[in-house]
């Protein structure tokens, strides 16, 4: 296994949609090995492809004390509710900001192994990493969510400078 390189805004592949995975072959397991490795190095909770400077629909979420989740070619399929979430980001590092989010988010994804599966999450931290992550699958950003600069502040500081 190896560390890979967190990729930072403005990095052009975070903005881009990725691609869906065509198969799970030998590359595909390495490369979520890798990513496991990464998000755990950085204290991550969770962590896209694209993050890592590849452009494909694959995504691993650790939640403290639950085994890790590997999401391949995942797709929202249900949102409901509304909350506020304080967020953040590997890719955007020093800031943070006050997002909506879904109470609760379904997915259908495969696993590792190529079996298809439906996950549910409901006002907790897995279902505001799913939306993230999913979200980096198709070349968003939480900060794209924020409505008003008052909304986005250095970690730091709650003043955006």
């Amino acid at each position: 296994m190896a560390l890979l390189e967190v990729r930072k805004l403005p990095d052009p592949v975070l903005r881009q949609p990725a691609k869906k995975v065509p198969s799970i072959d030998s590359s595909v397991q390495r490369l979520i090995d890798d990513m496991i490795e990464t998000m755990r190095a950085v204290n991550g909770v969770g962590l896209a492809a694209p993050q890592v400077g590849v452009s494909l629909r694959l995504a691993v979420i650790e939640i403290p004390d639950e085994e890790v989740i590997t999401l391949v070619n995942p797709v929202v399929i249900k949102r409901k509710g509304e909350r506020l979430l304080d967020e953040g980001c590997l890719s955007v590092p020093g800031y943070h900001g006050e997002v909506k989010r879904s109470v609760v988010v379904k997915v259908k994804a495969l696993d590792r192994e190529g079996r298809e599966f439906r996950l549910t999450a409901n006002d907790d931290l897995l279902a505001h990493a799913l939306e993230h992550e999913t979200d980096h699958l198709d070349g968003k950003l939480y900060i794209d969510l924020i409505e008003t600069p008052e909304q986005l502040w250095r970690t730091d500081s709650r003043i955006l400078e």
